[in-house]
């Protein structure tokens, strides 16, 4: 790492402490959102911070090795999502330890890259809680742009959402549901065949 962007970490990490929120961060703390920093910083301001520090590969990746909440979500703005690797993609999902940076992820970064569909439906077969998540609201803003799935991936996404909504996790359970509606939203055709595989398991839509 440069000198300079040693320099720009800090003055970013500083930055942190006149934008805390504490009862925030108790109150994630509490609900088991752990990093070992945590300012509890708003998502909105975060945003409009990236917003002003622009596109950077390298910034990226620094931000994300910082074990801190507003990094790693800054990380997730801030990376081109052209020039994002698969690979980079990979480690920093092995590494992503709650649901709300698995939607950070998914939302500010996954669902841009050109890749998108293979890490998706290849995450929501994984058994952790997490990879499911960001799978599943990856593929829920592909359908929202109106990106069509082909039958193998018709195939895998309802056979995988239905096992979801039967499992213990509430969050994986609520992501697989959301992508199944963003499904159904495509057309008539999507809406009835997620509404018959969900009914063979006695499940609304």
């Amino acid at each position: 790492m440069t000198e300079e962007l040693q320099n720009k970490i800090k003055e970013i990490k500083r930055s942190f402490r006149f934008a805390m929120s504490g009862p925030t961060s108790q109150s994630m703390r509490e609900k088991g959102a752990g990093y070992k920093i945590n300012w509890g910083v708003p998502f909105i301001q975060l945003k409009a911070m990236a917003k002003d520090l622009g596109k950077s590969y390298d910034l990226a990746i620094a931000l994300w090795k910082e074990d801190i909440r507003e990094c790693k979500i800054l990380a997730t703005l801030v990376m081109p999502a052209d020039k994002m690797p698969i690979e980079v993609a990979e480690i920093w999902m092995e590494q992503t330890q709650t649901q709300e940076m698995a939607e950070m992820q998914a939302f500010n970064l996954y669902q841009h890259v050109t890749y998108a569909p293979e890490i998706a439906y290849r995450w929501i077969a994984e058994e952790r809680d997490v990879y499911q998540i960001c799978g599943y609201n990856i593929l829920g803003r592909l359908f929202m742009k109106g990106q069509e799935p082909n039958e193998r991936g018709i195939n895998e996404l309802v056979d995988q959402a239905v096992t979801a909504l039967q499992g213990a996790s509430t969050g994986v359970r609520h992501a697989a549901m959301n992508a199944l509606v963003r499904f159904a939203d495509l057309g008539v055709v999507y809406e009835r065949m997620a509404a018959t595989a969900l009914k063979q398991h006695n499940i609304e839509l």
